[in-house]
């Protein structure tokens, strides 16, 4: 039986202060594999409660308009953080390395949204952080173990790990 190929990586990312090991990982991979990143952020969406309240001061459409910028925020966001991985530790390889990083926001559950992705873009592999953006132990990072068909790597995020 062949070893599998790995193609596409899906990088499936909080955005919190501790997450480079995390995407260090995830390029690392790439390149070895000669694989495409999918960078995945996911956001839980508002809930009912919280939507009734801000509709009484808030029409649906600036709601909708608030939605939009803070998903455009967002991929921005990633951008940034890769442009500032690849200054930052990319320059100093012998051969320049161009990245193949597509970015992705997902609304929804955590670890169905994640699973969910890594079979919309067909990944070949999952690479998350191992504690959520609290520190602590993530019960996504379980989840998405327990129930992904594919390969998953749950990488450390501690500060001791930057």
């Amino acid at each position: 039986m062949a070893l599998p190929d790995i193609k596409t990586i899906l990088y499936a990312t909080s955005l919190g202060k501790h997450t480079r090991p995390v995407f260090r990982q995830a390029v690392k991979q790439a390149m070895q594999n000669d694989a495409k990143i999918v960078m995945l952020h996911v956001v839980e969406p508002m809930g009912e409660m919280g939507h009734a309240l801000i509709q009484n001061y808030v029409s649906e459409d600036l709601i909708k308009q608030m939605h939009d910028e803070g998903i455009k925020e967002i991929h921005k966001n990633m951008q940034e953080r890769i442009e500032k991985f690849c200054a930052d530790e990319m320059q100093s390889l012998e051969n320049p390395v161009v990245l193949n990083v597509e970015h992705k926001v997902a609304e929804g559950n955590h670890t169905d949204s994640i699973l969910d992705a890594a079979q919309a873009v067909n990944a070949d592999m999952i690479v998350m952080g191992a504690e959520n953006r609290f520190g602590h132990h993530s019960h996504t990072s379980q989840q998405v173990m327990r129930h992904a068909k594919i390969p998953v790597l749950v990488v450390p995020t501690g500060k001791e790990f930057d």
